[in-house]
């Protein structure tokens, strides 16, 4: 479990968050949703150790990451595995050394071990033919479940996942939430994903935090925020429903 605690953040005299509180389960699949600019990859950042917060704490499993020295903090990042917008991942280097490049940081496991704990990676996002093929040689799609191997290669406590379908096709939107959610369930993780995207909320959202101007409005599941009485989060959903009805009107009409 990650808990945060009155996270206060501003950037040049401008408030971003305003003192959010809350939690993210273990085993759940956690959402942070809400519109650009509410504060949701701030959040992500401060929760990580990618941005100090001006005030307030958070804590790993109790473990405070906020107050603690340089050793916890380090112990703690070990546990974290990201997933970032892009994929990020290395052009010059095959599938295989990108998903193995966490391990290559830290000794302690031999090169088989590697390969061993590399190759399981990759064929649990159902890339297991992939290890040779460079990063222009495979899907936006494949990009992101490469990036999901790597995130998970060195046995990881906690997953964080930044905007997962950006710039892929609806169908492969699916394939990415579902593993997602699979393999947090499955190794029992505790994941964060950050977006926008309501197919994903619906479809994933174990745990929801709602974030409107830099505050907390609504905390819930996927079965209980249709039937929310916050006008905001109202107003957020039915524009993004709206939204993907557009789209696909769009793109029956093309």
């Amino acid at each position: 479990m990650i808990e945060f605690r009155n996270i206060k953040k501003s950037f040049d005299g401008k408030e971003i968050l305003l003192g959010v509180s809350g939690e993210f389960k273990t085993g759940k699949t956690n959402l942070i949703i809400g519109s650009s600019g509410t504060g949701k990859s701030v959040l992500l950042k401060i929760i990580v150790g990618l941005i100090e917060p001006d005030q307030g704490d958070i804590l790993y499993h109790g473990r405070n990451f906020s107050k603690g020295d340089k050793d916890l903090r380090t112990e703690i990042r070990q546990d974290i595995g990201m997933l970032f917008q892009g994929g990020a991942l290395f052009d010059s280097m095959t599938v295989e050394q990108n998903v193995m490049f966490p391990l290559n940081l830290k000794s302690g496991l031999s090169p088989k071990e590697k390969i061993d704990r590399v190759n399981w990676c990759l064929e649990r996002v159902g890339l297991e033919n992939a290890n040779k093929k460079m990063p222009s040689e495979i899907s936006g799609g494949m990009k992101k479940r490469v990036g999901i191997a790597r995130a998970i290669v060195d046995d990881v406590k906690y997953l964080f996942v930044d905007e997962p379908n950006s710039g892929l096709d609806p169908q492969t939107s699916i394939v990415i939430d579902d593993l997602i959610a699979e393999i947090t369930k499955e190794l029992n993780i505790t994941t964060v994903v950050v977006t926008h995207d309501m197919n994903s909320v619906m479809g994933i959202g174990d745990h929801i935090i709602y974030l409107y101007k830099g505050r907390k409005l609504w905390e819930g599941s996927k079965d209980q925020i249709l039937s929310t009485d916050v006008p905001e989060l109202n107003e957020f959903v039915f524009a993004n429903k709206l939204a993907k009805s557009y789209k696909k009107s769009e793109d029956s009409a093309a």
